[in-house]
């Protein structure tokens, strides 16, 4: 088997073991509730003061594992298991997108990149997939066709990565403020790091797979001038 498909097969092993104990983890720690009582909502809402910020939205949203925020409209979207939770997950995942409004509001850069890429990304993914298909087609006849769409994948995966720091540094201001308030205590800190910690592994595992792919196609792309 190629080297290249003993990646892919290891890199879709690891992405589903993250996925399968990300759940679990946030099935055990929402039923363990917050001393305090605070739901999510409470939470970002308090973590928004604290620093200063008071033209961020708390909403609800539906779905799972739908929390995000949105930079264009000021809004901390959180799902409904998190919005009306009062558990140490729900708690968790609200000061962690809320700390992406604190990068918003204080410039983080790599935020700002990514930000910068997002309509770029959204603009070049409905068509990468085409470009790449049709440059391997043409690949004797026109091999610059394949190189365009590399160049296109190229910044999805760049994306990927550029979004690392991003949410490592958004759970890294979750974490500090929830001990530094209160909101999470010895009984309890460890399962909120414990639970943002898996959630950073899927961005890890998509940059992974993200890279591997690009090289893949490079290889074909080398291949044909062999």
């Amino acid at each position: 088997m190629s080297p290249v498909w003993i990646l892919f097969i290891a890199i879709a092993i690891a992405g589903w073991a993250v996925q399968a104990t990300l759940k679990s983890r946030f099935k055990k720690y929402s039923k363990i509730p917050l001393r305090n009582g605070m739901t999510g909502r409470e939470v970002a809402e308090m973590m928004l003061h604290d620093n200063g910020i008071f033209d961020v939205q708390v909403i609800s949203v539906r779905g799972r594992l739908t929390d995000h925020y949105n930079p264009l409209n000021k809004t901390i979207n959180l799902s409904e298991a998190v919005y009306g939770s009062y558990s140490v997950a729900a708690a968790a995942v609200a000061a962690h997108e809320t700390g992406h409004a604190l990068q918003h509001a204080k410039g983080y850069a790599p935020l700002k990149m990514r930000s910068a890429l997002v309509p770029i990304v959204s603009s070049t993914s409905k068509w990468v997939m085409w470009v790449i298909l049709g440059g391997i087609i043409m690949i004797q006849t026109f091999p610059m066709l394949i190189w365009i769409g590399i160049g296109m994948f190229a910044l999805t995966t760049l994306f990927s990565f550029v979004t690392l720091p991003v949410e490592k540094n958004a759970t890294n201001r979750a974490l500090a403020w929830l001990s530094s308030a209160g909101i999470t205590d010895v009984s309890n800190h460890s399962q909120a790091e414990d639970a943002l910690r898996w959630a950073g592994y899927t961005y890890v595992v998509a940059a992974l797979s993200s890279l591997a792919t690009l090289l893949y196609y490079i290889m074909i792309a080398s291949g044909s001038r062999r």
